[in-house]
């Protein structure tokens, strides 16, 4: 695989919801997509040219994109086993969140052609990637990657080193940390922290973004705010009390019925689908800002 060879044959291992997610953003030309997963008979009905398999493919794809679940062990066999059938042939990518992607790497056996790819949910309706190198990653797959997202409607944000929780999840979690942390104090509640972020946060940085924002602010207010309000963050290193026994009762949130708010009265289905909607509707929207 050279930048000149562009990426036309894409597997995704998984058959989950961000696996056929992404399996979904590929259906379509110029892709051939294919789909690996331990029951495909359980599948819903596939797209127009695309075909799932139950055991690897004899054929070597161009690009294998991983989505099973978040075992490190899991994980690693199935990239020997990649490596065993294919070699270096293709680029191999892993769509953890969190999981060593250099141990990963070490699995497959050729990490210059390993990297991360890090979808959104939804797979399918998010137009940004993130796409992670590791230091022996080789500049070719990366932008033949870069190139793939392209043609199929989707923009990478690239990731320069496998730092933990990459771009946009150390993002969400250093202002969910600091928002569980008012909640679990009594200072305001769940939905206060849900009312600021669609009314105010979400809509400014939708236009401006999050750094823009204080340019166009002004940096001096900005600066002596950060001296002001910077020591009094809540700094502790441990995950939120208040979410992980959440977790211990198995108040998981919409599945179970309950989490921050009571879903008890709600089909998740229903829920996530108006989700999906909305969310599709808002993107739409600000593609034509």
């Amino acid at each position: 695989m050279t930048s000149e060879t562009p990426i036309r044959t894409i597997l995704v291992v998984g058959s989950g919801t961000m696996g056929w997610g992404i399996f979904r953003s590929f259906a379509r030309p110029p892709f051939a997509a294919l789909m690996l997963s331990r029951n495909p008979k359980l599948l819903p009905p596939l797209p127009a040219g695309t075909r799932a398999f139950q055991a690897l493919p004899a054929t070597a794809p161009d690009l294998i994109i991983e989505c099973i679940p978040e075992k490190l062990e899991l994980k690693a066999e199935l990239f020997r086993r990649i490596g065993q059938a294919y070699g270096a042939a293709p680029i191999v990518a892993s769509n953890t969140s969190g999981l060593p992607l250099e141990d990963l790497a070490t699995a497959y056996g050729h990490p210059q052609k390993f990297l991360g790819m890090h979808y959104f949910q939804p797979a399918e309706a998010f137009p940004l990637v993130e796409v992670i190198r590791i230091p022996q990653t080789d500049d070719r797959a990366v932008e033949s990657v870069v190139a793939a997202l392209a043609d199929a409607g989707k923009e990478a944000l690239r990731i320069n080193r496998p730092i933990q929780g990459f771009l946009i999840n150390r993002l969400q979690h250093a202002i969910l940390h600091e928002a569980y942390y008012l909640i679990e104090q009594g200072i305001v509640t769940a939905a206060d922290v849900d009312k600021v972020a669609r009314q105010l946060l979400g809509p400014r940085m939708c236009i401006t973004g999050l750094i823009e924002q204080k340019d166009i602010g002004g940096l001096e207010t900005h600066a002596l705010a950060q001296r002001a309000i910077i020591p009094y963050l809540w700094h502790g290193s441990e995950p939120c009390r208040l979410v992980q026994d959440k977790y211990a009762r198995g108040d998981l949130g919409l599945e179970s019925g309950r989490g921050f708010y009571d879903w008890s009265d709600k089909d998740p289905a229903q829920v996530r689908k108006i989700a999906g909607r909305r969310l599709a509707q808002l993107l739409a929207f600000l593609e034509n800002l």
